[in-house]
């Protein structure tokens, strides 16, 4: 029985590695055949000769990717294979997981919807941040001034006062995200869909609505009295690249962190945004951040744009299902009265 049953894990064993060797064959195999993919292929034009970027893209590759890499990881701005494997694997377990229909007995029960109603990375996020410039993949550091901005409740700061809905941040209000905000990979909602035209680009987002409407004609940027969340942008394109200087922002409205969270940018805040097609489905996106009003020095992020069969954007009904400003602010007035009612009491 013993010898049997060696026997039969030696078998095991050796269909295994015959499997994995096949499995590293068709790994090698697929990055080869990606590889010709994109050697062969050539940037499509628009009847009227320009770069063709039209489509629906995605940064869900790189959703849970830093904005500031881990101190630990130095100036390396990709993880090696292994820990790319790693990833897959946790990837792999997140499916297996959100193919449950039940959830375990003793799992905690949240007010939020189910976890896998959220959306998920296709494959692993090669880069260790978002940042890709300074070479350390770290914001630079605030302003003094900057840091006596108040951070609305919502953009990172969670301990809501609700004393009005001018607490809250213009996301939660439903209102805007900002450039980088309505970009930047978060939870849900990242579909960026472009629609070209004569002398026109116009970038169509799916979280809150936003709809960039960019000139490439050449004209000068509005007036600086003209301004609003999403800024005054100019295009024109250097090569098969889609460059987007966007200025004339509101200040203390939105931050750069996804949604538009963290500490306001200021009206000083330029952006310089470069969208590069490398292949039929994969474009690569980065946008300079110059605010000498809010940080000492600028700075890159970057990191690629997808195209995935049946992608496209939805309807974002905000406004309309925005339950929780009522709620919060019709929370806070409960607590108040019950307050005032104790202090009266003498309690």
């Amino acid at each position: 029985m013993r010898h049997r049953y060696l026997s039969s894990i030696a078998s095991v064993l050796a269909v295994a590695g015959v499997f994995a060797l096949a499995a590293e064959r068709a790994v090698a195999q697929t990055a080869k055949v990606a590889a010709a993919t994109a050697k062969s292929w050539t940037q499509p034009k628009t009847p009227w000769g320009d770069p063709d970027l039209q489509g629906t893209w995605t940064s869900d590759d790189c959703i849970g990717t830093p904005l500031s890499r881990p101190v630990n990881l130095g100036d390396r701005l990709y993880y090696t294979e292994d820990e790319l494997a790693d990833r897959e694997k946790q990837l792999e377990r997140q499916q297996q997981n959100d193919l449950q229909e039940t959830v375990a007995p003793d799992h905690g029960v949240g007010t939020g919807p189910p976890g896998h109603w959220g959306e998920r990375a296709r494959r692993p996020c090669r880069q260790t941040s978002l940042v890709v410039d300074p070479p350390d993949g770290r914001v630079p550091n605030t302003t003094a001034d900057a840091r006596l901005r108040p951070v609305p409740e919502g953009a990172g700061n969670n301990a809501p006062k609700a004393d009005s809905w001018e607490d809250f941040s213009y996301y939660i209000r439903c209102i805007t995200r900002g450039v980088p905000g309505s970009i930047f990979p978060v939870i849900y909602g990242n579909g960026q869909q472009i629609v070209q035209g004569h002398g026109y680009v116009t970038i169509m987002q799916e979280m809150v609505h936003e709809a960039r409407v960019i000139p490439l004609d050449g004209r000068p940027h509005a007036s600086t009295r003209v301004r609003s969340y999403m800024g005054d942008p100019r295009g024109h394109w250097e090569g098969d690249t889609l460059v987007v200087e966007t200025t004339n922002f509101l200040g203390n409205r939105t931050g750069i962190v996804g949604n538009g969270g963290g500490m306001p940018t200021s009206e000083s805040m330029t952006t310089i945004e470069r969208f590069t097609r490398v292949g039929p489905n994969e474009m690569r996106y980065e946008i300079t951040i110059d605010d000498p009003k809010t940080w000492v020095k600028p700075f890159k992020v970057g990191f690629p744009l997808t195209q995935e069969p049946g992608y496209r954007n939805f309807e974002y009904a905000c406004h309309e299902g925005n339950y929780a400003m009522f709620d919060s602010l019709s929370g806070a007035r409960a607590l108040e009265k019950k307050a005032a009612a104790a202090k009266a009491a003498g309690k």
